[in-house]
């Protein structure tokens, strides 16, 4: 199963493991760099106040009661969630979270 980052990689033709900067994935996207930046920092937040639901490093495990050190950093988690929500839109899948952004992205 690839991961978000991957699925993106891949319908933009780019090698499927390629680490993209927020302006990289906004120009290849076309969603405004702001909103990008804004779903990144929510996911840096996230990390900070329910470290349940960041993955395990290595496994992509949740859930795991495990320290901090063995989870996925928050710019990771941020960049995570990035990569997420640009899938969803691809998709057309609903969002479970960020769904304010996608009202300014529209208007």
């Amino acid at each position: 199963m690839l991961t978000h980052k991957q699925q993106v990689n891949t319908r933009y033709g780019n090698p499927k493991n390629k680490s993209n900067s927020l302006k990289e994935l906004s120009k290849i996207t076309g969603i405004p760099l702001k909103i990008l930046k804004i779903v990144d920092l929510r996911g840096r937040g996230a990390w900070v106040t329910n470290i349940k639901s960041v993955r395990t490093r290595g496994t992509f495990k949740k859930n795991e009661n495990l320290p901090r050190s063995k989870k996925l950093s928050a710019e990771q988690w941020g960049l995570s969630r990035v990569y997420a929500f640009i899938n969803k839109i691809d998709k057309g899948i609903p969002l479970n979270h960020d769904t304010d952004l996608i009202s300014v992205m529209l208007g």
